[in-house]
């Protein structure tokens, strides 16, 4: 795998992150908009102590008037690959805590952290260090997309490093990944990729079915075997066709798959993402960002993998090519979008950024939602669905900023 060389973005101001002159102290938000998991409460109140949501506030806590606001569970990305210049699958410890650090300033309170095709030795070695992230709680866990992927769907993925799903290489990330592998992406139709389906239901860790050139046939075999994901659905697969449905038609009807979704404007038309929704509901849909690293940073040339990157107006293409190479959305966009471009409710966008994936990660008891006992997660956005705050773990990343 080629080494990466550097972003080389412009760098955009992060935004300020002023912490309360009283942080750590017992705090109450009042009078916002808070999105709970039964109901949307106006003038509602949230109260953290410590690191944690609770349900009555001590005499000491600090009262923030927040409203005209919405408070909303933290944003939980499964599908990501960087940000700020800094590559998951090819930067420094530092540099992935930078890509980290971006998305949170951006609101996305939990991160799957994704690497692309790869080398097998190399993507065992960054599953070992991305290991110890997840093992410190800087990131939910490992995604690896690819090697084990359809050369006929590539995408933005070296094809030259593609591999079948051997269940024993399969398990060799795996195991890489020390228990912190939470998902991995195949072309399922390829050789040995149901028996690697199968092999990841049984080891607990996701199998997604993407980049595929399967058919409908091969993927519901696919999901009988244990597949519960579809990888950014309607990107890199076959089209939906009347007579030969291919996978989408498949992914879609069957309520055991959860779907990602790139709403970025540019992945998605948003007739197809009004599709989704009105068949698999936001109890199935996954807003993810798919981001490479000038998520949050700038226009320019970069490396995701050893694929060479050209961004403008905020797309990401292959320079050889022209294709689409991930995004380079944040998750605080794509919630504005789903409301105010795609006509989605303000609670059906919070299920697919938040609750939905946090279910899907088996996390939904500790984040996802705004309850008692949970992680003080949230975010803070004004009437125009612009981002004002982020608390993580009870500590304010950004904000709140209110004037």
């Amino acid at each position: 795998m080629a080494a990466d060389p550097g972003a080389r973005g412009t760098a955009r101001p992060a935004p300020s992150h002023p912490q309360p002159a009283t942080a750590g102290q017992p705090t109450v938000l009042t009078g916002a908009t808070v999105v709970l998991p039964t109901e949307t409460l106006q003038n509602g109140r949230l109260t953290i102590d410590g690191t944690r949501i609770t349900a009555t506030a001590p005499e000491n806590a600090q009262v923030i008037d927040v409203t005209g606001h919405y408070v909303l569970p933290g944003f939980v990305d499964i599908h990501n690959h960087g940000g700020g210049g800094a590559s998951f699958t090819s930067g420094s410890v530092e540099d992935i805590l930078k890509g980290i650090h971006t998305h949170r300033l951006h609101g996305t309170t939990t991160l799957v952290a994704s690497t692309v095709t790869g080398d097998m030795d190399f993507l065992a070695q960054r599953a070992g260090l991305l290991s110890e992230l997840a093992e410190q709680g800087e990131i939910a866990g490992i995604h690896f997309e690819g090697p084990f992927i359809s050369p006929c769907r590539k995408g933005a993925h070296s094809e030259g490093l593609l591999r079948d799903p051997d269940p024993a290489e399969v398990r060799k990330l795996i195991d890489a990944a020390r228990g912190r592998a939470k998902m991995v992406t195949l072309a399922t139709e390829l050789p040995g990729g149901t028996d690697s389906v199968r092999l990841l239901a049984e080891h607990g860790v996701i199998a997604a079915i993407g980049h595929t050139d399967a058919t409908y046939e091969q993927t519901v075999e696919a999901i009988d075997a244990g597949a519960t994901v579809a990888t950014h659905l309607f990107n890199a697969m076959p089209p939906l066709g009347h007579r030969s449905p291919g996978p989408i038609a498949a992914l879609l009807e069957d309520d055991r798959i959860t779907v990602e979704l790139i709403n970025d404007g540019t992945h998605l038309h948003p007739a197809a993402l009004q599709l989704a929704f009105h068949r698999a509901g936001a109890d199935r849909v996954a807003f993810i960002t798919d981001a490479m690293d000038a998520a949050g940073f700038g226009d320019g040339r970069y490396w995701l993998g050893p694929m060479e990157v050209e961004v403008a107006d905020g797309v990401a293409r292959l320079l050889t090519d022209g294709t689409i190479a991930g995004s380079t959305l944040t998750l605080d966009r794509a919630f504005k979008r789903a409301v105010t471009v795609d006509g989605l409710s303000v609670e059906d966008a919070v299920a697919a950024l938040s609750a939905t994936p946090a279910r899907l990660l088996g996390m939904a008891d500790r984040i996802g939602s705004l309850e008692p006992g949970k992680d003080a997660d949230l975010v803070l956005l004004d009437a125009d669905y612009e981002l004002r705050g982020v608390m993580r773990r009870g500590e304010w990343v950004v904000g709140p900023q209110l004037h």
